[in-house]
């Protein structure tokens, strides 16, 4: 791009940092439970099961050491809506139960810098059973500073050296939101791009989300021999980037490798990394790179530099494992940093078997197929998706009026399992703002297969729902299925309140003086 004028800022220091921080302060949980920020792609059941092998592996390694007097801390950086913590301790939870073998304890701790969201989850409904087992935690955690961890519910600060087991770390879709460099690389030489910022002073009252959306970016070239000097801890990978690039520009992720340097000190011990996100690991993808895009969602995000993350800790001892195919939507990475990392042989082959095989992000490919495709699908195809996903209730949700058509030809066993699929579903289910709607869908498809019993359950949740408005769909349906069940007062209950939002209600009429006359 062109320099133009405005104001100058350093890349890392720009104002659309400040922008970005605030938007998630003052939107807290609705960022994400209203959809401006992406989550499905990096907190559906699929990529949680993956992970949760992942630490499984690793807890199974830690054990065949001898190391399981001592609780693991597992910590997800940036854990947004709260669904993947959720699911992730669910999944841990069913592995740790089947394999019934001796495991060190477990630990999981959400953090996020707006205070908000931490006592939004501490009050969430799904997150009890957890806190009241001691497997779950939350602290407030500003990844730009932060060198201790205060836990909310235990009332404990971990300092540096606290923790005697290694730290597992989460960080999805952390490193491409936080404060990054952009570096040039030139004729052999290294640059720092400025950002120029045009007409900044008129958007001063705007909020967060609209000044990122008003903003006009230019950017300015300045020589930056710093990054090569002796003393630099980047020295190594950007001397790499001199050798090897040409005309590139290169997003930096200084502040992503000083928190988890920082991160590092709490374990005597070292740490684990499970990281997904927009980024690359190969040097090839920087080779000619164009200045970075903002991606605006609310926030923005940018392109994570997985090979300068994996270059910088390879070269302090750790080992990575990324995927050996090209990734299309999302990069999902392991790097271990612990003594003798070849060693953790679990880890690495659960990396293998979840996600280089075969993982989120192939996953999530099919997913978009997937979701084109389900009005010509039949169950054959249906359920095994549906297992295939972790039995992902948003799959329900887009299926339920296909498998309604598809119920008066299905076999036996598939009733059976679209029962237990259903019922897997609603179990896993992390409430959001669609619960009322699911449990609507749910109670209405055991309507369908004359499940009664199960259909009033689920329609009473439906109506007990945030979202319930009066529909006399659900109150008529609960008619019926009191009435099946021989429950005439309930039945006689529900007619009239059918009744009462619609007078003219044919079929709620004929039944009430059906009930009436009993």
């Amino acid at each position: 791009m062109m320099q133009s004028e405005g104001q100058r800022f350093r890349f890392s220091e720009a104002p659309v940092w400040e922008w970005q921080r605030a938007y998630y302060e003052q939107s807290g949980l609705d960022a994400w439970s209203e959809n401006q920020v992406p989550q499905y792609i990096t907190s559906n059941p699929m990529i949680a099961a993956a992970y949760a092998e992942m630490i499984f592996g690793f807890l199974q390694d830690l054990a065949a050491k001898g190391k399981t007097s001592e609780t693991v801390t597992i910590l997800e950086l940036g854990a947004g809506v709260g669904r993947l913590a959720f699911q992730i301790i669910t999944k841990l939870i069913e592995l740790r139960e089947y394999a019934a073998t001796e495991l060190p304890a477990f630990r999981y701790v959400m953090t996020d810098l707006a205070m908000e969201n931490v006592v939004g989850w501490r009050n969430h409904s799904s997150m009890e059973p957890y806190i009241q087992q001691g497997l779950l935690d939350f602290a407030p955690f500003d990844a730009m500073k932060d060198t201790a961890l205060k836990l909310v519910v235990a009332g404990e600060t971990i300092e540096p050296g606290d923790l005697q087991q290694p730290l597992l770390i989460i960080a999805n879709y952390f490193f491409d939101s936080i404060p990054q460099e952009l570096l040039y690389v030139g004729e052999g030489q290294i640059y720092e791009c400025d950002l120029i910022l045009s007409s900044a002073e008129e958007q001063l009252d705007l909020a967060p989300s609209e000044k990122l959306k008003a903003m006009e970016i230019s950017y300015a070239y300045r020589r930056a021999p710093q990054y090569t000097a002796e003393m630099s801890p980047y020295r190594d990978v950007i001397s790499l980037y001199e050798e090897e690039l040409e005309d590139s520009h290169i997003l930096f992720p200084a502040a992503g490798l000083s928190c988890l340097e920082r991160l590092g000190t709490l374990s005597r011990a070292g740490y684990m990394l499970i990281t997904a996100d927009k980024g690359d690991h190969r040097l090839d993808y920087w080779k000619f790179a164009e200045p970075p895009e903002f991606v605006l969602h609310g926030s923005f995000s940018l392109t994570a530099n997985y090979h300068a993350i994996q270059y910088t800790l390879e070269q302090q001892g750790g080992l990575a494992c990324f995927t050996t195919h090209h990734y299309k939507d999302i990069n999902v990475g392991c790097i271990l940093m612990v003594e003798e990392p070849i060693s953790y042989v679990n880890t690495r082959l659960a990396y293998l078997r979840e996600v280089d095989r075969f993982g989120p992000d192939d996953f999530f490919s099919l997913k978009e197929w997937f979701d084109q495709q389900i009005a010509s699908m039949e169950l054959k195809q249906i359920l095994p998706f549906w297992r295939l996903g972790g039995y992902d209730a948003e799959f329900l949700i887009r299926c339920a009026e296909r498998i309604s058509n598809l119920l008066p030809d299905a076999s036996d066993e598939e009733m059976m399992d679209i029962q237990h699929g259903i019922r897997s579903m609603w179990s896993s289910y992390y409430v959001m703002e669609k619960s009322g709607d699911l449990a609507f869908l749910t109670g209405q498809l055991f309507y369908a297969m004359y499940m009664y019993e199960d259909a009033m359950y689920f329609l009473e949740q439906s109506i007990q729902g945030a979202k319930y408005d009066g529909n006399t769909v659900v109150l008529y349906d609960l008619a019926i299925c009191c009435y099946e069940l021989e429950m005439e007062e309930e039945a006689l209950a529900y007619t009239r309140q059918v009744l009462a939002l619609e007078p003219d209600h044919e079929e709620a009429l004929s039944m009430l003086e059906s009930l009436e006359n009993v």
